[in-house]
């Protein structure tokens, strides 16, 4: 049952646990999520401050005193939730929530920081909201499994709208009130369709910042007095409604054991730059690899996937099999299986243009083709399997039931900061070591939003 009578509605209950959380409940596995998350974003945010299209979302916003991550140009709250929002996901190196998939810290890490300089919050206020926001986006993407990206949208856009105003109100300390028209607010500014799946144009690179910047918007609206729809989530009209038609909510799993658990202490942090679902495929491709598979006299590559995850990497085949940009390259099974077997890798630098002109992966990348298997766990578990055939009849075969980074095989702290170190490489930085000291000292509650000026670049 989605409308409930005289029922607290889902915004009531959620701004009441809100307005209950204190930095000082939160477990200390929660706590540490929370570190790496930061971590990681500030990371990938460096990373990416060279490429076209940060510079175009740069140029783009207003000039403002709001610190944008790695960049000497500073904008308004919303310009650098923007920028910042845009530059963390726009390598798809991002965290990933198995269940989901959504992306948290691309959108919670822009939305508090920039709410923290512009409210003047210290620094464990601001790791609460990102603590909560980033709770709040992985029990939605549980309530509605796989039915937002089945309607042509993208799931940590229009979820991550919600869940960073929820995060800005916790940060705020605002009145529950508040936080209830906030969030009724973000459904009217909630949005992100997946069009770019089509041509690998960049408008998914953006979505992150997007929700980012709205989730200000909302809070700010809402707290000069502005009004919003008291069942946004669960109203005939409603996001449920609106986002997911194919599926019954499972609001048991947004709302059953608020603040006694944390599900959110399970995300994934990711090995390679590209889509989350081909991550376990590389690693299988990988492992042939060093099992000694052979290049040469291939017939064919088959991989075992789930339903639900064709239509974004898998089809229009020919296309996967040759992705047209980089990007593109990024949501591709066969590109990514293509790079495990010939390179042995799928880094930064191998989701380039130089990458896509490399005619022997093309041609590897065209023999992978996909099998439905209606077993396979997805969204509960992100699996992998890759079986090559070849010309003279013999076979060599992979699977892998987990992806790497996440519950069953997690990144250790000192993988996150190497990725963290190896990132700021990539983007040029040369001061990690003090970088990853401010990082660590944010995200421990110690001193206020001062402190996040820092992170622009000197």
């Amino acid at each position: 049952m989605l409308d409930s009578g005289n029922d607290p509605t889902i915004s009531q209950r959620l701004a009441r646990w809100g307005k209950e959380l204190s930095p000082e409940a939160l477990p200390d596995s929660t706590k540490n999520k929370a570190r790496d998350i930061l971590v990681d974003v500030v990371g990938l945010c460096i990373a990416a401050r060279h490429t076209d299209y940060v510079g175009a979302v740069a140029v783009a916003v207003e000039a403002g005193p709001r610190t944008v991550i790695g960049q000497r140009k500073s904008s308004s709250a919303g310009g650098a939730a923007l920028v910042n929002g845009t530059a963390a996901h726009g390598e798809d190196f991002d965290d990933t929530f198995e269940g989901g998939p959504v992306h948290s810290g691309v959108v919670l890490v822009p939305a508090l920081l920039a709410a923290a300089e512009e409210w003047a919050l210290p620094n464990d206020r601001t790791m609460l909201g990102l603590v909560s926001g980033t709770e709040l986006l992985c029990r939605l993407a549980l309530t509605l499994p796989k039915a937002v990206h089945k309607a042509g949208f993208h799931p940590t856009a229009v979820l991550g709208t919600f869940a960073a105003t929820f995060g800005i109100c916790v940060a705020c300390r605002v009145d529950e009130k508040v936080t209830e028209n906030a969030l009724g607010i973000a459904g009217s500014m909630a949005s992100g369709i997946i069009e770019y799946l089509g041509d690998g144009s960049w408008t998914k690179r953006m979505h992150p910042g997007w929700s980012a910047q709205s989730a200000l918007r909302a809070v700010a609206l809402a707290r000069a007095g502005f009004i919003g729809p008291k069942k946004v989530f669960e109203g005939t009209h409603g996001a449920f409604r609106t986002f997911a038609p194919s599926v019954t909510p499972r609001t048991d799993l947004l709302l059953e054991g608020l603040g006694q658990s944390f599900v959110s202490d399970t995300i994934t942090f990711k090995p390679y730059p590209c889509g989350t679902m081909i991550q376990p495929y590389i690693d299988c491709a990988i492992a042939l690899r060093r099992k000694g598979a052979r290049l040469d006299g291939i017939r064919q590559i088959t991989c075992k996937t789930a339903e639900g995850i064709v239509h974004r990497l898998w089809e229009p085949l020919a296309l996967k099999q040759n992705p047209p940009t980089d990007y593109a390259a990024k949501f591709s099974v066969p590109f990514g299986v293509a790079l495990g077997l010939v390179r042995g890798h799928a880094d930064l630098a191998d989701y380039t243009t130089s990458a896509l002109d490399d005619a022997f992966l093309k041609k590897v990348a065209r023999k992978v083709q996909y099998e439905i298997d209606p077993a396979n766990p997805y969204p509960s578990a992100f699996t992998g399997h890759v079986r090559i055939d070849y010309e003279d009849g013999t076979s060599m075969e992979h699977d892998q039931d987990h992806m790497r980074g996440g519950v069953a095989a997690p990144l250790s702290r000192s993988e996150i900061d190497a990725k963290f170190a190896s990132n700021l490489s990539f983007g040029g930085e040369t001061d990690a070591a003090r970088l990853l000291d401010l990082c660590e000292t944010i995200a421990s509650g110690k001193g206020d939003h001062r402190m996040i000026a820092g992170l622009a670049s000197a």
